[in-house]
C-alpha cells in the first residue's frame, strides 16, 4: 500500500534530520545512505525509496544546509510593527551572519566548506552551489542599492561588482576564522568586517577603485553559507 502523503512528507522530514545530524557530526565525508539509515535506525533498503544513490543523497543534503541556514535566526530581526533595517545595516548584518562568530556559525561553517569539495566534484551539484552563492549576492547587491539611496554609500561600480567583493572578503575571512580560531575570535571577526565597511563607505575598497581612507569601524547581515 501507498503511504498518505502526510507520513510521506513526515518520513521526508524524518530522513532530512538524520541526514543532518550525520553531517553535523562526520560531514561529508562521513555521509552514506548507511550511515543515515543507521541514525534513524532504519534500513538501508528504506532510504532508497528517497536516495537510489549517493549522489541523490549528497544533494539531498545540499539542500538541507541550504534551508537549514536560510531559517537560521538572524542578527537583525524589525522590531514588532516595524518595517525591517534597510541599506548599510541590513548590508552589515547579512555579512556577520556569514561569519563563524559563535558554536553554531563555527559548525554550519565547516560543514558549508566541507561541502564545497563534493559540489565541485560533480557538475550539477556545483551548478546549484553556484545558484546559490549567486542568489546571496543578489541579496547583497539588494543592501547595496539600498545603501546608495539611503546615501549612506558612494555611487560607483554596480551593485552587483560590490556585492561580490563583498562575499569573496567574508567568505575569505570564514576561511581563515575556522583555520586560525585564535588569531580570528569573533571580535576580530567583526572589526575586519566593519574596517572594511568604513572602506565602502569611504569609496576606497569597491571594485575599480583605488585608494584608501580609514574610517572608525561600527558602520554597521546574510549569504551560503553560506553562511558560508
Amino acid at each position: 500500500m501507498t503511504p498518505a502523503r502526510g507520513d510521506h512528507e513526515a518520513r521526508r522530514t524524518e530522513v532530512s534530520e538524520a541526514v543532518w545530524r550525520v553531517l553535523s557530526t562526520r560531514g561529508f565525508e562521513g555521509l552514506t545512505l548507511r550511515a543515515v539509515a543507521a541514525e534513524m535506525g532504519a534500513t538501508t533498503g528504506l532510504l532508497t525509496h528517497y536516495f537510489p544513490g549517493k549522489k541523490a543523497l549528497v544533494a539531498h543534503a545540499l539542500e538541507v544546509l541550504d534551508r537549514r541556514s536560510q531559517a537560521r535566526p538572524r542578527r537583525l530581526a524589525p522590531a514588532e510593527g516595524q518595517p525591517p533595517p534597510e541599506g548599510l545595516a541590513r548590508l552589515r548584518a547579512a555579512l556577520l551572519d556569514v561569519l563563524p562568530l559563535d558554536g553554531p556559525g563555527r559548525a554550519g561553517n565547516r560543514i558549508w566548506v566541507g561541502s564545497w569539495d563534493v559540489a565541485l566534484a560533480d557538475p550539477e551539484l556545483a551548478a546549484a552551489h553556484a545558484a546559490r552563492y549567486a542568489r546571496a549576492r543578489g541579496l547583497l547587491a539588494e543592501c547595496v542599492g539600498a545603501a546608495r539611496r539611503l546615501g549612506e554609500l558612494p555611487d560607483g561600480p554596480p551593485a552587483a561588482e560590490v556585492a561580490a567583493a563583498a562575499q569573496a572578503f567574508v567568505l575569505g575571512l570564514v576561511v581563515q576564522a575556522l583555520f586560525a580560531p585564535a588569531e580570528f575570535p569573533a571580535r576580530r571577526q567583526t572589526e575586519l568586517l566593519d574596517d572594511y565597511l568604513a572602506r565602502l563607505v569611504a569609496g576606497g575598497d569597491a571594485p575599480g577603485r583605488s585608494g584608501g581612507g580609514d574610517a572608525d569601524g561600527g558602520v554597521g547581515p546574510d549569504a551560503g553559507g553560506s553562511s558560508a
